[in-house]
């Protein structure tokens, strides 16, 4: 294990960092994580569904490449 606590515990925290930011900008974005477009949304009259599937694509994807740039060594 050549990656120490400390050093894992900074990246974790610099990547709640980035999150933090983004959904705090989330309005601002032109972009909006969570509403990208082909996100299903089925309204009804009293009710609505919803569920973001491209923006779940899209996290797989970003969550995949940072586990394949740790991985690497």
């Amino acid at each position: 294990m050549n990656m120490s606590v400390g050093r894992i515990l900074i990246t974790i925290g610099l990547i709640v960092l980035i999150l933090g930011v983004i959904v705090s900008l989330g309005d601002k974005l032109p972009l909006r994580i969570g509403r990208l477009p082909g996100d299903i949304v089925i309204r009804g009259k009293n009710s609505a569904f919803y569920f973001p599937l491209v923006t779940c694509l899209l996290l797989s994807v970003v969550l995949s490449f940072i586990m394949w740039l740790f991985g690497r060594r």
